[in-house]
């Protein structure tokens, strides 16, 4: 059975820094290209990054560029998001998820990652201003 388990929210200020993890079982990990997804009260599931594969090729939605940075460690089947300078507007339920590697950065993370097969519970990220 796959199971996909993020962890490392939390309550933090504005200005302050957060890794959070997700870490994949009962798949082939270097077969799926990755991403962070995120959904706010209220808001649309939105895609925030992605990766593929290898880890060679990553995308990110403006409102994140410069301050989150999204990366993975194969050999752990595990998916990472830092995640700095943090804002109010951050806050939300951040979920990971999976796909075959077939599949392109931009078209996993569009559309609230509507493509994406695989998916954990989430994981809280508050940041208090």
């Amino acid at each position: 059975q796959v199971q996909v388990v993020e962890s490392g929210g939390g309550l933090v200020q504005a200005g302050e820094s957060l890794t959070l993890s997700c870490t994949v079982s009962g798949l082939t990990f270097d077969d799926y290209s990755m991403g962070w997804f995120r959904q706010a009260p209220g808001k649309e599931r939105e895609g925030v990054s992605c990766i593929d594969w290898s880890g060679s090729s990553t995308y990110y939605t403006d409102s994140v560029k410069g301050r989150f940075t999204i990366s993975r460690d194969n050999a752990k089947n595990t998916l990472y998001l830092r995640m700095n300078s943090l804002k109010p507007e951050d806050t939300a339920m951040y979920y990971c998820a999976a796909v075959p590697a077939v599949r392109g950065l931009l078209t996993m993370c569009s559309r609230g990652g509507a493509v994406m097969d695989y998916w954990g519970k989430g994981t809280q990220v508050t940041v208090s201003s």
